[in-house]
């Protein structure tokens, strides 16, 4: 790869993408502005604007989605004739979760062992830095051959569609030829793939209560209806016994066709402990990226430092089901909704509110797109043939540009690799990763506009 001019730009300036996915990094960018100051957001935005300033893009505007966050637009006049890129990224990221189990500050980008750790490093800010170093290493040699239009979200893990809705309401704006979603992982570092399906997501928070109050457990226990009780049965009539997701009228079977997953590869990615089982039928694959997987995200409980003996008059959850391909979100919705208040026990008042909603997607890896990914991957990974894989996660962003330009093709690429550990403590990217992607991504856009 060294040989390639465009590689060898992008390997010189790797030190100045470190530098400044530092200064992203440090941006709190969590869209809950219940918990997180809207400044840190709004800061990350404002940067990436004026990075998207200085590479020369124009039109560059903070869109004020319907969900209260700002994505960030700029277009990149390519010349006349040419074919029109969009790329995705997003600069929202997940709550950091327990700081003190990071080993170094989350917020922070801190380089250690090979890796550069931080929260977004890889999902979805080093995506941001990915379309930079591309754009960058293509005007470093010979320009850019297509119009390029980014558009960077700042609430995608949130789920809460404000950038699905905008688009929907301005359905020229994101136009494009082909559409190149960075916010992906390859299946292994070093093992170049594009992803070509993605679950759908709902978020349920489910509510029970049982009481007026909560009461003295020596004096009541055993007669009164605990409403934490309730939602423990509620919350495992959701699982078969061998932990496959069990909700009523839900298609659990279906299999995965393409790559495997082999199961020590999996124990040894999740980091399960010796000893653990994993849970469900099937093989890996059919699990993660082929069935719907119910999580239990939080408990609302008194927790165990200061517990009083009470029975407790209420109770609540929030509950995640990832919906395959294949399956309408909002019908698998009302399905979660359906079983949660129907696997009540003792007829306790059970409430299942829908909260966030993602479709999932399939993208058609026939494309002429793909080839020319496929063509642009062989050279930034020698000795590596692309490979297609699923994505347990959603972006729901996906569906919503498929059905508004269906003649455009989607890739999904990215730095979401096992060992990024996003949505985790000590999330990191590999700046290898991000130095081939972004080869891959500038040869792509090369190969795309010759096709």
């Amino acid at each position: 790869m060294s040989s390639n001019p465009v590689a060898e730009t992008v390997a010189s300036l790797l030190p100045r993408a470190k530098a400044e996915l530092a200064e992203l990094v440090a941006f709190a960018s969590v869209a809950d502005f219940a918990q997180f100051p809207k400044s840190e957001s709004e800061g990350a935005a404002n940067w990436i604007a004026d990075a998207l300033r200085a590479e020369g893009f124009v039109d560059v505007a903070l869109l004020d989605t319907p969900d209260g966050t700002q994505s960030v637009y700029g277009c990149l006049p390519g010349p006349q004739g040419a074919k029109t890129v969009l790329l995705y990224a997003h600069y929202d990221v997940q709550p950091p979760l327990d700081e003190a189990g990071w080993t170094s500050p989350p917020f922070e980008l801190t380089e250690r062992d090979g890796r550069w750790y931080g929260r977004g490093s890889a999902d979805c800010k080093g995506g941001v830095l990915m379309h930079l170093l591309a754009l960058r290493a293509l005007k470093a040699n010979g320009g850019v051959p297509v119009t390029v239009k980014v558009i960077v979200e700042g609430s995608e893990e949130q789920g809460t569609g404000g950038l699905e809705r905008y688009a929907e309401e301005h359905p020229e704006l994101l136009a494009a030829d082909a559409i190149v979603i960075g916010d992906a992982g390859n299946f292994r570092v070093g093992l170049p793939t594009v992803t070509t399906t993605l679950r759908g997501m709902t978020l349920v928070r489910v509510t029970v209560d049982t009481l007026a109050g909560n009461l003295h457990s020596g004096q009541f226990g055993g007669a009164a209806p605990d409403a934490l009780a309730a939602l423990i049965r509620v919350l495992d009539s959701l699982r078969a016994e061998d932990g496959s997701t069990t909700v009523d009228g839900l298609d659990a079977a279906a299999r995965w066709e393409g790559l495997e997953y082999a199961e020590e590869q999996f124990r040894a990615d999740a980091k399960v402990l010796d000893g653990v089982g994993l849970i469900g039928a099937g093989s890996v694959a059919d699990r993660i990226w082929a069935r719907p997987a119910v999580t239990v995200l939080g408990i609302d409980c008194p927790p165990v430092v200061g517990a009083t003996p009470s029975v407790q008059a209420g109770a609540r959850a929030l509950v995640s089901l990832r919906v395959p391909p294949g399956v309408d979100a909002a019908e698998a919705t009302k399905l979660l909704q359906a079983h949660i208040e129907a696997h009540a026990p003792w007829g306790a008042r059970v409430t299942a509110e829908q909260i966030g909603q993602g479709q999932p997607f399939r993208a058609d890896p026939s494309s002429p797109a793909y080839q020319a990914m496929a063509d642009a991957m062989a050279v930034a990974y020698p000795g590596e043939t692309m490979q297609y894989a699923g994505q347990g996660g959603s972006i729901p962003l996906c569906n919503t540009l498929a059905g508004l330009y269906p003649q455009a093709e989607i890739l999904l690429i990215g730095l979401s690799e096992p060992e990024a550990q996003i949505h985790a403590l000590d999330e990191s990217v590999s700046p290898e990763e991000l130095e081939r992607l972004s080869v891959a991504e500038a040869l792509f856009l090369r190969n795309f506009a010759a096709g």
